[in-house]
Formats: structure tokens, C-alpha cells, sequence
């Protein structure tokens, strides 16, 4: 049985940019930390849905929507050696943690954020909808 995903978690993912799937590639080409921003149990199918979300030191260029992580965040999430960094809502992954080839069923999580923040990572990432690249990680 895995363990259970919850929205501001960061972990430890092989994340596939939108621009490289786009390219062709089908892996991500590092382990990075992600934040989970939506986790959903199915009782349909009994898997958990998550929508993940990129966490990137690059800042990002003026047409991506993207929010910075401010210290007292960084540290909660575990991120605490970055100087800086932002949370991208402007490009995800869906995975399925129960078929997933990337999620391990007893992975760590680095941190979490706190609800205050996840609430402003949720808004943004609802308002970036419509504009989002999905990347399905179950191909």
C-alpha cells in the first residue's frame, strides 16, 4: 500500500517540461523537487490523481506564470539550500501514484508548505487553467 499524497507536499520527482514533451522527449531530464497541488483518491478506480507542479531556481521568463517561494516557505518545503527559487502553475504533471513508473509507494516527502501559501499556489494554478501545459507521465 502507498503512502498518502496530500496538496503542499514537495518530493523528489523526474519531471517532464511541457516544452520537452513537446520536443519528443519522455523523461524528465533530472530529479527535482515538485509540489503537489492537487491529490485526489478515486473511488472509481481507487488510484490517487496528483497534479504536480515544477519548483525551478531559473527565474522565469516574463509570459510564464510562476510564483516566488519566499525563506520561511523554502524551509518548510525543505528547500532550505536554495537561495531562490519559484513554484511554475503554468505547467504540470499528472501521474497516478498507484501506476506510476516515477513515484515510489514509500517515498519521502522533502517538506511541506504551509495552507496559507498552498491556498496562493492553488489560486494561481486555477487561474493559469485554460493556459497549462499537461504532461500525462502514464504513456
Amino acid at each position: 500500500m502507498s503512502r498518502e499524497f496530500r496538496p503542499g507536499e514537495v518530493i523528489s520527482y523526474p519531471y517532464l517540461w511541457a516544452w520537452q514533451q513537446q520536443r519528443g522527449e519522455t523523461e524528465g531530464r533530472k530529479q527535482r523537487p515538485v509540489c503537489v497541488v492537487i491529490a485526489i483518491h478515486s473511488a472509481k478506480d481507487g488510484n490517487t490523481h496528483l497534479a504536480l507542479l515544477a519548483i525551478t531556481t531559473q527565474p522565469p521568463q516574463t509570459d510564464r506564470i510562476a510564483l516566488e517561494i519566499p525563506e520561511i516557505e523554502r524551509k518548510r518545503a525543505g528547500l532550505s539550500d536554495l537561495k531562490q527559487c519559484w513554484i511554475m502553475a503554468d505547467d504540470y504533471n499528472y501521474d497516478i501514484v498507484e501506476r506510476s513508473w516515477y513515484i515510489e509507494p514509500d517515498q519521502d516527502i522533502l517538506g511541506r508548505f504551509s495552507k496559507s501559501f498552498m491556498v496562493k499556489i492553488a489560486r494561481l494554478f486555477a487561474d493559469a487553467r485554460g493556459r497549462t501545459g499537461r504532461v500525462n507521465r502514464l504513456d
